[in-house]
């Protein structure tokens, strides 16, 4: 049972240690697309300095297609996002089923654990019932012993005298 709960216990770490790197990967993530969106803001004010209209008309065109592809690669990153989450969820649900699953089973083995520590009790206490009888019932006997004994004795008192007078006679 023991080797149970540890087992149980390694494989809620495990899934506590999985869930906080998702969520770190998901804090990086984020401060990514932030850098991304600094940057991007840093370049078109960069690019607006520099160059000429044109230049400006042909670099931000440039910029659009990359700030798309970006757009593309966080909106990839945003449905792993989504299924992490989704796989986090559902491990969570298994986790919380397994814990039901084994709280229950805690209270089945807890019950029966009672059980047997009632008839255990009661065992006890008829096997004390019954030493006290077999007590009484060795004391019986050896008064009762004691007894034949004395008789034993008193009764060959009792021919041997009887010897002695039929010889007297």
């Amino acid at each position: 049972m023991e080797v149970a709960f540890s087992e149980m216990r390694n494989e809620l770490q495990s899934q506590d240690a999985l869930w906080r790197k998702i969520q770190l990967e998901c804090q990086q993530l984020h401060a990514e697309l932030l850098k991304i969106r600094e940057y991007r803001d840093m370049q078109e004010t960069q690019i607006k300095h520099q160059l000429s209209h044109a230049q400006l008309t042909e670099q931000l065109e440039n910029r659009t297609a990359e700030l798309l592809l970006l757009a593309q690669s966080e909106e990839h990153q945003r449905e792993e996002l989504k299924k992490i989450r989704n796989h986090v969820y559902q491990e969570e649900q298994s986790h919380r089923s397994e814990q039901e699953r084994m709280k229950t089973e805690i209270s089945d083995l807890t019950e029966e654990l009672h059980q047997k520590e009632i008839t255990i009790a009661t065992i006890m206490e008829k096997a004390g019932l019954l030493e006290r009888q077999l007590k009484m019932e060795l004391e019986l006997k050896d008064k009762l012993l004691a007894k034949q004994q004395l008789l034993d004795f008193q009764y060959k008192v009792i021919k041997s005298e009887n010897t002695h007078l039929k010889e007297m006679l």
